[in-house]
């Protein structure tokens, strides 16, 4: 018995009936929560990340055919093509991918090492321009295709998280780019740029962290976070056919955090009802 079957999706059933999609960073958070909607409507994932135990627990979930894993790290490019050849062998071909996998760490620009710096943003640009390439050059290149990138709300750039916001927006243009380079092979190019959202990851910050993030729902117009089914179901439009349209454009998933201003008082208010879409959501502890 799989959870799956609980996803509360807003698309309509078998949307992706018979279409393979890899989700890098499948072991959680919003990359868990993407697969499960995504096989909920018929997809088969092929679910990448760093360590097996986490990819094999949300296969569990899933069920043991919806989904393979492949345990991968995205920076090491002779890696990555081998991940993407061993999916294309286990799926035929692949039609879908969220290009999700990354991360970083809180820190003023003046106290980032050179190391840091690459380290993070070979995990936010580096290894999600690998895997996208190389699912170009196996499979989509011949067959097209849907790539969705996750980037972050880096507007007005990223005080605090400097070498991420630099990344982010590199991915950004990149999306750009892609999207008019291999549109003549039928392959869309979008993103998708996550604000404050709850998930899973907020729990590995540091409590000092913790307690800034829940200084920052005050200045949302929308006054809460955001969950991971709400940023799944962007990503999940931006794959379907609905979408054959758009590409080279970023979805913000933001409540519209960057249209605050300081002119303009936010006043608090309980008016945004949040889209629970995955029944086995749960929100970080450091939130509760």
């Amino acid at each position: 018995m799989t959870n799956t079957k609980g996803y509360r999706s807003a698309f309509r059933a078998g949307q992706f009936a018979g279409r393979s999609v890899v989700v890098t960073g499948g072991g959680s958070g919003i990359g868990r929560c993407t697969a499960h909607e995504l096989v909920a409507l018929g997809a088969r994932v092929a679910l990448v990340g760093r360590k097996v135990e986490k990819l094999e627990a949300v296969r569990a979930e899933l069920g043991p055919e919806a989904a393979t894993t492949h345990v991968c790290d995205i920076r090491d490019e002779p890696a990555v093509q081998a991940t993407v050849a061993a999916i294309v062998a286990a799926h035929g071909r692949i039609d879908g991918l969220v290009n999700n996998a990354g991360g970083q760490y809180p820190m003023p620009l003046e106290a980032i090492s050179a190391k840091g710096w690459k380290a993070v943003v070979d995990n936010n640009l580096t290894g999600g321009f690998l895997v996208a390439r190389e699912c170009y050059k196996q499979t989509m290149r011949e067959r097209g295709g849907a790539i969705v990138n996750i980037i972050a709300d880096m507007w007005q750039g990223m005080p605090g998280m400097g070498h991420s916001g630099a990344a982010r927006a590199g991915m950004l243009n990149f999306t750009e780019t892609a999207a008019c380079e291999w549109a003549v092979a039928g392959v869309r190019v979008n993103a998708v740029a996550p604000g404050f959202i709850a998930s899973s990851g907020i729990d590995r910050y540091a409590p000092e962290f913790v307690a800034h993030f829940r200084r920052l729902k005050g200045t949302i117009p929308l006054q809460r976070f955001g969950n991971e089914a709400e940023v799944a179901a962007a990503i999940v439009f931006l794959l379907c056919d609905a979408a054959a349209f758009i590409t080279g454009s970023c979805l913000r998933v933001d409540g519209g955090a960057p249209n605050a201003r300081a002119a303009w008082p936010l006043p608090a208010h309980e008016r945004s009802t949040p889209f629970d879409g995955f029944a086995i959501y749960e929100p970080p502890a450091a939130l509760r």
